[in-house]
């Protein structure tokens, strides 16, 4: 198995999400109060159509072609892309970029703005502090719509 193949097989299983509210050791019950824990995290930066896949798919050199629905663009994903936590929450993100495409973890409502050099790893952290829905995305305007998610934080009644 090719590596590109390795890593679209398992960019596709993670693909698949995660939700780590509730995945915690200490669920409150009913009449506890919730203890806020920090959750680390593992995000992946995964091509989905790029550039390099031309020669792979032949559907998208017209695709990226001048003209083309990808043209200037290319299909990035964030895996998981959707995230579950509850108010108080520290969580600690380690994020992984195999490809050499630069990237950033962005969310406007919470002034965070990580960048991640291709070929890296990196980490930030901050405690969910507010209930309420965050997308997040790549602010590199070639990624853009498509490279994007959600940080769900539930308020921490509802852990029990």
């Amino acid at each position: 198995m090719t590596a590109f193949r390795t890593f679209s097989l398992i960019a596709s299983l993670a693909l698949a999400g995660v939700s780590i509210a509730g995945c915690g050791k200490k669920a409150a019950t009913v009449g506890q109060q919730y203890s806020p824990e920090t959750r680390p995290l593992v995000v992946t930066a995964v091509p989905l159509l790029v550039h390099e896949q031309t020669g792979t798919f032949d559907y998208l050199k017209k695709a990226f072609a001048k003209g083309g629905i990808l043209n200037g663009k290319e299909v990035w994903g964030f895996a998981p892309s959707s995230i579950t936590v509850y108010r108080g929450d520290t969580l600690k993100l380690t994020f992984v970029n195999p490809g050499d495409d630069p990237h950033t973890f962005t969310i406007d409502a919470l002034a965070i703005n990580a960048a991640i050099a291709g070929g890296t790893t990196s980490e930030t952290s901050f405690v969910a502090n507010r209930v309420g829905v965050y997308r997040f995305y790549c602010a590199i305007p070639e990624h853009a719509p498509y490279m994007s998610g959600t940080v769900t934080v539930l308020p921490e009644a509802s852990a029990g």
